[in-house]
């Protein structure tokens, strides 16, 4: 059986591949448990550092694969409800949370819940040829898998509102034009640029680098008094760990330094 979702760690990376290149890298149910199964381990395994999402073949991910909702199967509409509880939300939440940075690579079209997996990512970089679909209106549905709060928060109201409303594409240059994604970058350079910066980032301070990805994730329903003392108590965990020892001592010995994430 094809693996729906190809792993490999090196150098502190571990890289999640979503593989069903022949759909689109859309979802089915095994690809979401292989998804889980991935985040779960970057998570649980102090050997992983950072994490690369991408895609197999010619697209990131379309998103559901609509074969296994269609209404007309069986006489009876599915519990979509059912479907974003048991397998986007996790996902989503596995990702926000996970105290170690996220890079996603998107390397073709990123459509629905497709497209909101990856903008949940902490650091997105997207082939030039790449486009963002909120394709939720055209099939009658929502948007889901956080796209309505990372939309607009990221975006703003209006923004947010005409992307899914009118389900336009939206390039991967004029994305990072409005600060969707860090970076559109030329499509041969893709990888390699975002496996750099996965490794880049798995060889820092990662202890500070999840606590930074926690506070301003935090920021948007803090006031500033509840960040100032969320800042001081990151802060002081920070403070306290082998990564700040390590990168004082590299900073006064004129050397690189070489983290632990400890």
């Amino acid at each position: 059986m094809t693996e729906t979702v190809l792993t490999a760690l090196a150098d502190g990376v571990l890289t999640l591949t979503l593989n069903r290149p022949d759909k689109l890298n859309s979802f089915n149910k095994d690809m979401h448990l292989a998804l889980h199964a991935g985040l779960q381990r970057a998570h649980d395994d102090a050997a992983v550092r950072a994490v690369l999402l991408t895609g197999a073949g010619r697209g990131f991910c379309a998103g559901q694969d609509l074969g296994d909702r269609d209404p007309r199967n069986g006489g009876e509409a599915p519990d979509l409800g059912h479907t974003l509880e048991a397998y986007y939300n996790p996902s989503v939440r596995l990702i926000r949370s996970l105290a170690k940075p996220v890079v996603c690579a998107v390397n073709g079209v990123a459509a629905g819940a497709g497209a909101n997996i990856a903008i949940a990512c902490d650091i997105v970089l997207a082939a030039k040829s790449a486009k963002f679909v909120q394709a939720f209106a055209k099939i009658g549905l929502v948007p889901d898998a956080g796209g309505s709060w990372s939309l607009t928060r990221i975006l703003g109201e209006p923004r947010a509102k005409a992307l899914t409303l009118t389900a336009e594409p939206l390039g991967a240059e004029k994305a990072a034009e409005w600060g969707l994604i860090w970076k559109a970058v030329e499509d041969a350079a893709l990888m390699d640029e975002a496996t750099a910066l996965a490794k880049s980032l798995a060889a820092g301070p990662t202890l500070g680098l999840g606590l930074t990805k926690q506070m301003i994730q935090a920021s948007a329903g803090n006031s500033l008094e509840e960040q100032l003392d969320l800042e001081r108590d990151c802060q002081r965990r920070a403070g306290h760990s082998a990564d700040y020892a390590e990168g004082v001592a590299a900073f006064l010995e004129k050397r690189k330094p070489e983290f632990r994430g400890q």
